[in-house]
């Protein structure tokens, strides 16, 4: 009865545990190489961070496609998306939802830019310091990662703002833009 008892504890312990929050890995630095990434898209199977070898990439990760914040943030950087594309600069989204979920988000809140899933093991948002763990569910946090055309990280973004992000980004692009 004594083992009944202690494996009862030890069962209710280890569940109270994975319940809880779990503080996320630190964000990479500002001024080292931003991690490498291949996942597939709304209307892709692979999208590399070396694809965009050469310009301005905004990754950005969020919690969940067609919820009011994260809907706000794509819409704030679709409708800037002509400016960020004359400052030699791409969008890329990331949230933990599938490619079927990111391909209706897209169609139907009109986003243009890529949209990629990190699934399963969360890999990449892992790597970028992006995981939050609510309740035993796994999300990307809202944190986003300006990184300049040769791969390093210029600019991180923690809980970010979804009314305000995109011109906050924009402003510190051209601000980096400027010092070149």
């Amino acid at each position: 009865m004594k083992t009944i008892a202690n494996l009862a504890a030890a069962l209710l312990l280890a569940t109270a545990a994975f319940a809880a929050d779990v503080p996320a890995p630190a964000p990479p630095a500002e001024g080292t190489a931003a991690p490498k990434f291949n996942l597939p898209s709304q209307d892709s199977p692979s999208v590399s961070l070396d694809q965009f070898k050469g310009k301005w990439v905004v990754l950005y990760f969020y919690p969940k496609d067609f919820t009011s914040g994260c809907t706000l943030e794509a819409h704030n950087f679709q409708r800037d998306l002509a400016k960020y594309e004359a400052k030699n600069a791409v969008i890329v989204g990331v949230s933990e939802d599938n490619v079927e979920s990111h391909k209706g988000f897209c169609t139907k809140e009109g986003l243009s830019f890529k949209v990629l899933a990190d699934t399963a093991e969360h890999n990449v948002a892992t790597n970028y310091g992006s995981v939050m763990v609510h309740d035993g569910t796994t999300y990307a946090s809202r944190n986003t990662f300006l990184i300049d055309p040769n791969g390093v990280i210029r600019k991180v973004y923690l809980k970010a703002k979804p009314a305000t992000h995109s011109d906050e980004v924009l402003a510190d692009l051209d601000a980096l833009q400027a010092k070149k």
